[in-house]
């Protein structure tokens, strides 16, 4: 089956040192092993891909040097897509608190870069995804037709990131604000299942991944929602390498999904939220 992966990072030596001696996550990747994460080089990442049937992965980058001092990953986004453009896709991570200089980065990146969105942490930036700094962000994003990818779910252990940020119901405001939008809230906005999964069914502009939960308490909800409420705004994402794409892959083999549902999730939600129906 035809996969693409809506959330996916290379496992490279630059990457998995440069996310274990975060600011962020440091004290997160101890948490939960990530020093064990074995790095490998570029092309041999794409030959797994290859193997596994991953037509696509979908790079977001990550700007918080506002809240945390850390210099955002954008280079790296750009350097795996121009290195591989059959491959990967590019968001670009936004800090909201750079007002005026993030607006103008948006559009820099999409005209010069060919980034195909933005990604956002409302988390690391300490404010809820309705906040006001963020609107700007969301009227370029409109202007230029282009997707904006929201992480939702803090981690553990990270500084000042608190539960409050992760909250769909801010998803909810935004959507509701700017119906033209087009919205993706990545880790299934855990731990509110039920909100995550009703602001899909009430926005039609909305959509989620589940990375980093597919074997958590209350995935079967998730599941059941894929099936009978919003088989059309899920996407297949691994969160890859803090999950491992094999066992992301795996989690999914065993959901109990109807064979059009899986097809939706796996590629077709993708291709559409993406643009490459249009293509």
């Amino acid at each position: 089956m035809n996969t693409i992966d809506f959330r996916f990072r290379p496992n490279t030596p630059e990457i998995i040192n440069g996310i274990k001696n975060s600011s962020m996550f440091k004290a997160a990747c101890k948490a939960i092993g990530f020093d064990k994460r074995k790095p490998q080089p570029l092309e041999d990442i794409v030959a797994d891909l290859d193997r596994l049937g991953v037509d696509l992965g979908v790079i977001t980058g990550r700007d918080c040097e506002t809240t945390y001092g850390f210099p955002a990953n954008n280079g790296s986004v750009l350097e795996f897509c121009r290195a591989y453009p059959n491959k990967f896709v590019g968001f670009w991570g936004i800090d909201p608190h750079k007002k005026m200089a993030a607006v103008r980065e948006i559009e820099q990146v999409v005209a010069e870069y060919g980034m195909k969105g933005i990604a956002i942490d409302p988390y690391l930036a300490h404010i809820p995804a309705s906040e006001a700094r963020f609107y700007p962000l969301y009227s370029k994003c409109c202007e230029l037709n282009i997707p904006v990818f929201i992480t939702m779910a803090p981690p553990p252990q990270v500084p000042g990131a608190i539960l409050e940020y992760a909250d769909p119901r801010d998803v909810d405001k935004v959507a509701r604000d700017f119906p033209e939008l087009t919205l993706i809230m990545s880790h299934g906005a855990y731990p509110y299942v039920n909100e995550a999964v009703y602001t899909c069914l009430r926005n039609a502009n909305v959509y989620m991944d589940i990375s980093e939960y597919e074997r958590a308490p209350m995935v079967d909800v998730y599941v059941r929602a894929m099936n009978d409420l919003i088989p059309d705004k899920v996407l297949f994402a691994s969160a890859h390498p803090f999950v491992e794409l094999a066992d992301a892959l795996d989690a999914y083999i065993h959901f109990d999904l109807t064979e059009e549902t899986r097809r939706k999730v796996m590629y077709e939600n993708a291709r559409r939220v993406l643009g490459l129906d249009r293509a």
